[in-house]
């Protein structure tokens, strides 16, 4: 018997890999019966409203009344994180296939193949691509290399491991700060070995840049590199 939902595994460019829980036909369902709720209230409003301004009104209801049909997802997916008003009352999100946000091209796609996912009538053609995909994903997400899945609730930054701090021998922008600081607040997600893999990429930041001392820390499971790093972080932490 097919799940209803599913776990979809994903590995991000630094090697941390994500599990990522697929929505099946209920939730997407029913996503699209409140926003299906919303659409109808937002176009009886209008249909009321524009006839009054005569043939100038009509004319201008028939273009809202386009762009509503074909742009609205696409407004909600942009400026919502992937979510519908319909998909956020049912806690799932629009994300591309490896798991990052969904862009405006992917969007569009996705939802300009709404007609064809309708064929031959009430979405028999989607829900036939979803029932034979593992991930339930429907056409207009096989082309746009899309998926809906239940959104992830961000965790709580981890506090970064105190050592004693050192500073670099070389000015470091903004950005260059912002990554290392990411990184020691992420090491604890990484195997020892990846760490240092990861770590050894600094190595122009590393340079001259010695780790005497190390309060809470293992020798044995962190390398040279990390460590350095993680004392890099300390510093610009302001812990002297």
């Amino acid at each position: 018997m097919m799940l209803l939902d599913t776990v979809k595994l994903v590995e991000t460019p630094e090697g941390v890999e994500l599990k990522l829980t697929c929505a099946g036909f209920f939730s997407r369902g029913m996503a699209w019966f409140v926003d299906s709720l919303i659409y109808m209230a937002i176009l009886i409003v209008f249909l009321i409203v524009l006839p009054q301004l005569g043939d100038f009104g009509v004319g201008l209801f028939f273009i809202f009344l386009f762009f509503l049909n074909w742009l609205y997802p696409v407004f909600f997916e942009m400026f919502m994180q992937g979510q519908t008003p319909g998909k956020r009352a049912m806690g799932i999100q629009v994300l591309l296939i490896d798991g990052s946000m969904v862009n405006w091209g992917a969007s569009l796609l996705r939802n300009l193949l709404r007609t064809v996912d309708f064929l031959p009538f009430m979405y028999a053609l989607g829900l036939a691509s979803m029932f034979f995909s593992k991930d339930f994903r429907r056409l207009g997400d096989l082309a746009a290399d899309t998926i809906v899945v239940y959104k992830r609730e961000l965790q709580a930054k981890k506090p970064i491991q105190t050592m004693e701090a050192h500073a670099t021998n070389i000015l470091l922008n903004a950005q260059e700060q912002q990554v290392i600081l990411t990184y020691a607040e992420r090491m604890n997600e990484f195997s020892s070995a990846r760490a240092e893999e990861l770590a050894q990429n600094a190595h122009p930041l590393l340079e001259n840049i010695i780790v005497t001392k190390s309060d809470n820390i293992d020798p044995k499971k962190m390398g040279n590199a990390s460590k350095r790093i993680l004392a890099i972080a300390n510093y610009l932490m302001g812990r002297r």
